[in-house]
């Protein structure tokens, strides 16, 4: 029987107003990642997130990143997603909400 690999994640700055996010972004690095969230905001600003790292997503990362569109309209940040992986648009496109994930260049 093989043992399940723990699922990690990370929310790493690249920039002040520039992150990069790596790992899962999968049910068990969602509460950890949303304790986080208030770095990310930057009222008055624009920031990008860039999500090329992202190895594996499912349901509660795509609400993950359209809670954190919430949270940045309510700041007055602009938030930005970047790389967005193939499987996370097929998710948000099936959810019906593949329009609310802005990224740079559209």
């Amino acid at each position: 029987m093989r043992s399940r690999q723990r699922a990690v994640a990370d929310l790493e700055r690249v920039t002040e107003y520039h992150w990069r996010v790596t790992g899962a972004l999968a049910l068990e690095t969602v509460p950890e990642l949303w304790k986080r969230k208030s770095t990310l905001l930057a009222p008055g600003r624009h920031v990008t997130c860039d999500l090329a790292g992202v190895e594996r997503t499912d349901s509660a990362g795509l609400a993950l990143l359209v809670s954190l569109l919430r949270e940045a309209r309510a700041s007055e940040t602009t938030l930005q997603f970047a790389n967005i992986p193939d499987q996370l648009r097929s998710l948000a496109r099936l959810s019906g909400v593949d329009g609310l994930l802005p990224q740079p260049g559209r």
